[in-house]
Parts: C-alpha cells; sequence; structure tokens
C-alpha cells in the first residue's frame, strides 16, 4: 500500500483483503478479513478497509471495527504508561523519594487505567516497591537501634550498682556492645535511601547515639576514678556511691550511715551529686509569704487602677509587670488574693488568668463531688462498679489540674480522705463480689457434676421428650447460674460444653436417626402425590405414621415445621389436583340442575334491582326449583297414564304456611279425623287420573321432653313413645328388647327413629318428603351464593327501611303533623292500628309537659343505657316497679309511653333516646 493520502479504490482494497470485497458470503468475507487481519496492517489500511467494508457487509465490518477500537485502546494505554513511567522516574531520581506519593503512585496508576502489568510500568512499579520496602525496613532498624541503646544504658546503670570487681569484668562485655552499635547506627546512615527517610527518624537516632555516648563516657570514667583512687589513697572518690563506699572500707574510713539509694545512676553518672535543699521551717515559710505579698500587692493596686481609669481597653504593660511579679513570688503567695489577681488580669487583656485560681477552682469541685460519695442520701442507689468508677474519675481529674500547675496541699488532703473514706465502700462490695463469685462458681461445679450424674442415670432412656426438656432446663440453668469474671467463665464454659455435649450425644442420634425416618416419609409423600390414582386410605396411614414419629422423637421447631412443611405439600397438591379434576370431569348439567341454575341467576338480578318484593319473590322461584316443582311442570305438561303431581297451587301454598303457623295436627291413628288428611290432600295436588290423592308430608311433631312424678304436685304426663314408664325406656327385664319396638317384621333389631318422630323404617321411608336426586356441585354453590347475597340485600333493605321510617317519625313529631306518620305497616308488626292511632293523637295536639318517666320506662323496656344524669331516676323508677304488684311491666306498655313521650315538646336529647330505644323496639 502507498502512503499516498488518496484514497484506495475498491480494486486496491480487494487485492489487499485478499479478495474479502469479490466474496460471494458473509462468512467468506469474515474469514477472509481475519487472514488479512493476522498481517498486522497499519491503522490507515484498517480505516480505509472499514469504510468501505461498512458500506456493504456490517457483519464482517464489525471484526475491522473491534480492531481500530483495540488500536485505540493500545494507543492510549501507551500515552498513558509514557506519562506514568515519565512521573515514577522522577520520584526514583529525586534525591529524596517522598514516600506518600510513592505508595500512592501504584492506586493512582490504576484508578487512571495505566497499563501496569506491561513494560515500562511493571518493572518500575517493582523498582518503587523495592525503595518503599527499603525505607520502611530503615526507619523499622532505627526503631530497634533506639532501643538497644536504651538497654545499653541499662546495663551501664546496673553496673553502677554492682562492686568494683563485677563493673571491671563486665566493662569489656559492655564496650563491645556499644562499638557494635556505634558501627550499626553508623551503617543506617550510609545505606543510599537513608535521605528518603522520615525526619524524625534520624533526629531519634541521632539523641539515642548522643545518650548512650553520654552514659558510656560518664561511667568509663567513673570506673577509670574508681579504679586510681583504689591504688592512691590521695586520689579523689569516684561520684558513684556504691564505689565511694567501697573504697571508703579499703581506706579504713567510716563509710556514711544514710548511703544513696542504689539503681539510681543514669545519664547524669558524670555529673557532681546536686546538694539536697535545705527544709525551711514555718518562720521561714511566713518570711516568703510576706515578702512575695509586698511585691504583688503594689503591681496589682496599680493594674486595677488602671483598669479603673482606663473604662475596658487592653493594657499590656500592667498585665506584663504583674505576670513577670507573680513569676517570681506566685508560688510563694497566700491564696487570698488569687481571685483579684485572676480578675485584674482577665480585665487587663489576659485571656489566661490566673492558672493557680483556676486550678483551685477546679480542686473545690473535685473536692465537693469527693465529699457528696459520703452522703448516703444523696446517692443512695450508687453501687460498688459506679463508686470505683466514680473516685478513678475524680482522681484523674485531680493529676490533670496539677500538671503543669501549683499544688494545693490543704484541698489535697481533703479530697484524698474523702475519697479514702468512700472507697471503704468499694472495698466491701468487691469482697461481696468475691464471695457471690465463689458463690456461683460452686453452683455452676454442682451444676456439672448433675449433669453427668443424670447422664448415667439416663444411659438406656428412650424418653426423648423428657430428655430434651431436662437438657432445655439444665441450659437455662447454667445461662441463669450468675456472673464470673472472664478468665474463670471461659474456662468452665469449656468445660460445660464438653459435658454437655456427651450428654446430648444419645438425643441428638436419635434426632438424626428421626429425621432420616422423615425424610423416607417425605419421598413416599411425594410418590403417593405423583400416583395417577390418589389412595386416601395410603395418605392416612402415611400421616398416622409421621405423627407416631412426631411425638416418639421431638425436634426443633423450626426443623419439624419445616420438614412437615416439605411432607404435606406434596399431598396437598394431590388432594388439589384431585378437586380440580373432580370440576373438570364432572357429568354434564341435569334438566333440575338447569333449572337451578337459572332461578339463581334470576335472583342475582333482583338482587341487582334493589326491590324486595321481586327478591322474596325470585327467591320463591328458586326455592320452587330446588323442590323439583319446574321440571314436574314440564312434566305435567306431557300427558302420561301415569299419576303426575302438579305443582302447588296459591291456595296450596297459603294452606302450606297456615300448617306451618298452625299447632301441630294429629297425625292419622292418632285421634285425627280422616276427612282433615283428604281435604288437605286435595288441597296440595291436582289429580289428573282417578287415583287416590296422595297426602303431602306433615310436618313432624316437636319433641317434648317429660318427666317422671317425682316432683310433688306435678300431673303424670304420657310417657314417650317406644317406653313404658321405665326411666331407661326399657320395658320388662333389664336389657330385653322386644322385637315390636323395632319395626315391623324384624324382631331383635332397630326400629324407630332414635329421634322418636318418625315411624317404622319402612314406613317412615313413605311419609318423608321425596328431595328428589342430589343437586350437581355448580348448582349447589349458585345456589348457596345467590341466596346468601339476597338474604344480605334484604336485611340491609330492612335496616334502611327501619331507619327512615324512624327519621319520618321524628320529623312528625318535631313538626306535629299527624299526616307525616308511617303508616302501622311500615313501623312493622310491633305496632298494631290503635297504638299507631294513639301516637297520632299524641303528634297532632300542643305540647304538654315532657314525660321523663316514660322515656325511663321506654329504656328499661328496649334495655339501652340511660345517660349517666338520669341514671338515679332510673335506680328510683326500678325500685319503685318492684313494689308494684300486678302492674304492667315496660315492656308490655312501651307502646303507651311512646305516646306519652310524643305528646310532650320535641326535644334533641329526649330526640335521641327516643330513636334509641325505638332501634329496639320496633323490632321485637
Amino acid at each position: 500500500m502507498t502512503s499516498s493520502s488518496k484514497p484506495l479504490d475498491l480494486a486496491a482494497l480487494d487485492s489487499l483483503t485478499g479478495g474479502a470485497f469479490h466474496a460471494i458470503t458473509s462468512g467468506e468475507r469474515s474469514a477472509r478479513l481475519r487472514e488479512w487481519l493476522t498481517t498486522e496492517p497499519t491503522a490507515d489500511a484498517l480505516a480505509e478497509v472499514y469504510r468501505e467494508m461498512a458500506l456493504r457487509d456490517k457483519g464482517a465490518a464489525k471484526l475491522l471495527k473491534e480492531k481500530l477500537d483495540e488500536l485505540k485502546r493500545l494507543h492510549g494505554q501507551d500515552a498513558l504508561a509514557s506519562d506514568w513511567a515519565q512521573k515514577a522516574q522522577q520520584m526514583l531520581q529525586a534525591p529524596r523519594l517522598n514516600m506518600g506519593d510513592a505508595m500512592a503512585w501504584q492506586r493512582d496508576a490504576a484508578k487512571a487505567g495505566a497499563p501496569l502489568s506491561r513494560e515500562p510500568l511493571a518493572s518500575l512499579k517493582l523498582r518503587l516497591a523495592e525503595v518503599v520496602k527499603g525505607v520502611e525496613d530503615l526507619q523499622h532498624q532505627v526503631m530497634v537501634q533506639r532501643e538497644a541503646a536504651v538497654l545499653l544504658a541499662q546495663r551501664i546503670e546496673v553496673l553502677s550498682t554492682k562492686p568494683m570487681a563485677e563493673a571491671q569484668a563486665g566493662l569489656y562485655g559492655v564496650k563491645a556492645d556499644v562499638a557494635q552499635w556505634q558501627a550499626q547506627a553508623g551503617q543506617l546512615s550510609t545505606n543510599p535511601v537513608w535521605p528518603s527517610v522520615d525526619l524524625k527518624f534520624p533526629a531519634q537516632l541521632d539523641a539515642a547515639q548522643s545518650q548512650l555516648q553520654a552514659v558510656w563516657q560518664g561511667f568509663s570514667a567513673a570506673l577509670e576514678l574508681a579504679l586510681q583512687a583504689q591504688t592512691d589513697a590521695t586520689a579523689a572518690l569516684p561520684s558513684v556511691p556504691v564505689w565511694a563506699d567501697e573504697i571508703r572500707r579499703l581506706r579504713g574510713e567510716a563509710v556514711a550511715e544514710q548511703p544513696a539509694p542504689a539503681g539510681t545512676v543514669s545519664s547524669d553518672v558524670a555529673k557532681e551529686a546536686k546538694p539536697a535543699k535545705p527544709k525551711m521551717d514555718a518562720a521561714q515559710r511566713q518570711a516568703l509569704r510576706e515578702q512575695a505579698l509586698k511585691a504583688v500587692t503594689p503591681v496589682l493596686e496599680a493594674l486595677e487602677k488602671q483598669i479603673t481609669e482606663s473604662e475596658g481597653a487592653a493594657l499590656t504593660e500592667g498585665t506584663q509587670a504583674l505576670r513577670v511579679a507573680l513569676k517570681t513570688h506566685g508560688k510563694n503567695l497566700d491564696t487570698t488574693l488569687d481571685e483579684r489577681l485572676h480578675k485584674a488580669l482577665t480585665a487587663g487583656g489576659d485571656a489566661e488568668g490566673w492558672q493557680r485560681w483556676l486550678a483551685d477552682q477546679v480542686r473545690q469541685t473535685l473536692v465537693a463531688q469527693a465529699e457528696g460519695l459520703l452522703d448516703a442520701e444523696k446517692v443512695p442507689t450508687m453501687g460498688g462498679r459506679k463508686m470505683q468508677d466514680k473516685l478513678r474519675q475524680l482522681r484523674d481529674s485531680w493529676k490533670q489540674t496539677d500538671q503543669g500547675g501549683l499544688p494545693n496541699h490543704a484541698l489535697w488532703k481533703r479530697f484524698d480522705a474523702a475519697c479514702n473514706e468512700a472507697y471503704k465502700a468499694v472495698l466491701s462490695w468487691l469482697e461481696q463480689m468475691k464471695k457471690e463469685s465463689a458463690d456461683h462458681r460452686a453452683q455452676r461445679v454442682a451444676l456439672m457434676d448433675e449433669v453427668k450424674a443424670w447422664t448415667a442415670a439416663n444411659a438406656e432412656s428412650e424418653d426423648w421428650r423428657a430428655q430434651l426438656r431436662a437438657l432445655h432446663q439444665f441450659a437455662d440453668r447454667w445461662r441463669n447460674a450468675g456472673h464470673l469474671s472472664e478468665k474463670a467463665f471461659g474456662e468452665m464454659q469449656t468445660q460445660w460444653k464438653a459435658i454437655f455435649k456427651v450428654a446430648a450425644a444419645r438425643l441428638e442420634a436419635a434426632q438424626k436417626a428421626s429425621v432420616e425416618r422423615r425424610q423416607a416419609l417425605i419421598n413416599e409423600a411425594r410418590e403417593l402425590g405423583a400416583a395417577p390414582a390418589l389412595r386416601v386410605d395410603a395418605v392416612k396411614a402415611l400421616q398416622q405414621r409421621w405423627q407416631v414419629e412426631a411425638q416418639a422423637v421431638p425436634l426443633d421447631r423450626k426443623t419439624e415445621q419445616k420438614l412437615w412443611e416439605v411432607f404435606r405439600a406434596p399431598l396437598d397438591e394431590a388432594f388439589q389436583r384431585k378437586g380440580t379434576e373432580r370440576h373438570t370431569s364432572a357429568a354434564p348439567l341435569t334438566a333440575r340442575d338447569r333449572a337451578v341454575i337459572d332461578a339463581s341467576k334470576a335472583l342475582d338480578e333482583a338482587n341487582a334491582g334493589g326491590d324486595a318484593s321481586q327478591i322474596r319473590a325470585a327467591m320463591a322461584a328458586l326455592d320452587a326449583a330446588l323442590r323439583g316443582q319446574a321440571l314436574q311442570a314440564q312434566t305435567a305438561q306431557n300427558p302420561a297414564p301415569t299419576v303426575t303431581v302438579a305443582p302447588l297451587s296459591a291456595a296450596a301454598q297459603a294452606a302450606d304456611v297456615l300448617a306451618d303457623e298452625a299447632p301441630t295436627a294429629a297425625e292419622p291413628g292418632e285421634g285425627a279425623p280422616a276427612s282433615d288428611v283428604a281435604g288437605d290432600s286435595t288441597v296440595a295436588a291436582e289429580v289428573e287420573a282417578p287415583v287416590t290423592p296422595v297426602a303431602p308430608p306433615k310436618p313432624a311433631k316437636p319433641v317434648v321432653a317429660v318427666r317422671g312424678d317425682d316432683r310433688p304436685g306435678q300431673k303424670k304426663t304420657e310417657a314417650a313413645a317406644g317406653r313404658d314408664g321405665r326411666r331407661d325406656g326399657r320395658p320388662g327385664e333389664r336389657g330385653a328388647r322386644p322385637g315390636g319396638d323395632r319395626g315391623p317384621g324384624r324382631p331383635g333389631e332397630r326400629g324407630g327413629d332414635r329421634f322418636g318422630d318418625r315411624g317404622a323404617r319402612g314406613e317412615g321411608r313413605d311419609l318423608r318428603e321425596d328431595r328428589g336426586p342430589r343437586l350437581g356441585d355448580a348448582a349447589f354453590r349458585a345456589q348457596r351464593e345467590a341466596l346468601e347475597r339476597a338474604e344480605m340485600s334484604l336485611r340491609k333493605l330492612a335496616a334502611q327501611a327501619h331507619g327512615e321510617t324512624l327519621t319520618r317519625l321524628m320529623g312528625a313529631w318535631q313538626e306535629r303533623q299527624a299526616d307525616a306518620l308511617p303508616s302501622a305497616q311500615e313501623l312493622g308488626r310491633a305496632i298494631n292500628a290503635a297504638t299507631r292511632q294513639a301516637w297520632a293523637q299524641a303528634v297532632s295536639t300542643p305540647a304538654k309537659a315532657a314525660a321523663a318517666t316514660a322515656l325511663l320506662r321506654l329504656e328499661m323496656a328496649a334495655e339501652v343505657p340511660t345517660p349517666a344524669d338520669s341514671l338515679s331516676e332510673r335506680r328510683m323508677l326500678q325500685l319503685q316497679l318492684l313494689t308494684q304488684r300486678n302492674q304492667p311491666g315496660p315492656r308490655e306498655t312501651w307502646g303507651q309511653d311512646v305516646a306519652q313521650v310524643l305528646s310532650g315538646p320535641h326535644e334533641e336529647a329526649a330526640a335521641r333516646r327516643l330513636q334509641n330505644v325505638l332501634k329496639n323496639l320496633l323490632r321485637g
């Protein structure tokens, strides 16, 4: 390919790519482009080929696009690698490596996307890591050398407390160690990365070297002087007390009775011992106090005068002069001027004020807190632990206050005495805690022994529930066995776990075996659920086996519940599948089922209309469809030689209703005339053929429980059917059950129905109502749901009508219009025409006095609560009614009471009470 900027033609591009542009299929073009890409073409050639190929085959051009993106990415990574390599080179070539930048270089380069795994960044990363590691190791060696210098100084101090012979014997070893330490310290400073070490480490190494050198030189000089004084009696004694005393003994001189304490030689071995300060008596201290007072008082008065005259301006010179006087005489100054000094300094512009006064304020607060701990009434609930923490906090606060300030011995004595007195409570608490800890430890040891004995006693027991309950009790007792220290509890907890594990081993093995058995039952349940025909007996037996297993071996509640859910899932799915198949495979609807469904739909339509009469008519039609009358009516239209029973006429239905409402009539054969039965039969049915009419079934006689004549004055009643006066209903001897009571023709077997209201089995079957074949599932559900919705709608409509009736009644009373009163039919069956007429007359007449007594009687009749302000009157009225004999009660005269209330004036409270009463009474 030429380097000309002129784009190549298609033939040149085709020859360049090996015929990719003239390939027939896209697969061939992609294959030839892959072969061409293996030759590593230039970016310009790739761009030209991609530009032409993208117009012809985008699938094949995708390979070129990916290669171009890769080249761009590599080019960008090369630029990043160059930039970050330059930064790394600059850090490595700098005289002092910045550790922060060096450690952050790799992180920042990775965030920027630089190829750290490629050269030259890979080698630079390793070089930087080595330099950083070298610097860190060098810093660590510096800290080690510093600690070694401290240890060498301590060895020299210890030698200074030994006799001269031991010190001289250990001199050579210490000398070699000091020389070795100095050589190692010198090697550290010659390390190439030493300039990159943190600036604090060279200073620390230099300080350690200077201190060790001073201690070593002082020790060597003192030992050399001691050896010289040992041989020359005129030589001066060394400054080391032990060696000086030894030389005095050799010279025969007296040794000081109170030698300096051993082990106090440090870096000041070479220095002369400082003379002790002479103790001052009370007179000297008083003199110093007066001198300080004379020196500070004039300066203080001058500053206070300047503050008064300056009116708030800063007084630097006066404040500085007072500061200088306090620096010289402040420690000897009496505390009487502390408050004046503090106020003067703060008013003069010194924000710090007089530190000793501030410290004394803090000390007084601490003293008050310490003394407050002694008052049992102020801190009645503070326990030993809180007292201990409080005392520690107070003492730490006192130490912080004393640091860098002048002490106050008087306050310290008060503070220390209060703390020591309060600490007695802490000591008693510690003793109590120690005793409780011993008791708790003994209790836990006894519990472990008890668990061991229980394990041995129940080694053969199979009562797993009792064992689980006992183990739970042991665990609870261990948790509630009291507090122990962490160390003691850790030791005993290990022993307890081992003992408890041995005790629960048999139960855990039984639970593991039970889980395996339950898994087997789960597999059987899955097989039963997957079977094409569900065997209910096998399911019951399997569930029984599961219950036996669950009762035998208890498991953890969560585990047992999870296994049970897994066990019952396939069985539930099988039963659900069976129910679905039953619905899908149901037989086609019969004519009776179709009639019931149509009647149910008609009832739903009437229910949606909201008309109570239509709803009741639809319910009657549904009831007729349920009895099969619609089907019988259809059958009656087709003539047949057989007897056909027509649907009941309106007269027959009325006769049925009257028969239901009338007292129960005697059955044939029991004193009732046969003409009555025949008459009812002729009304009940229409016979097409001259056949004997069939009487409709009579309602069953109610069962009346009777007792014998064991009560005085009670008339002996007729015994129940099937009994001859015995309380157990068995005639004759005990156990004798004649066949006459058991139905005709079958002696020794059960005859009449167990309720005594039906005849023999055959006779009862003839007289029993034939309800026809059983409804299908769809028809049964449709009629049941339709009836439920209709009854709910009727209840709603009745409640709505009842509320409207009450509202009209209250409105008529308020307007005193008798014409607005609801009719007797609207008021309900509890109101007759006479009562309604009395209410109308009460409303139409002018208002009389309020009838409070009538309202109370109405509330008593309706059993509704009375307002609180009228409760006493209601109780009095109840007492009066109890004393009145043969007088009608409120329940019997509530219609007249309502008329009395309506004759009175309309009031909101009375109307509300009357309305609450009528809600219950009108429904009765």
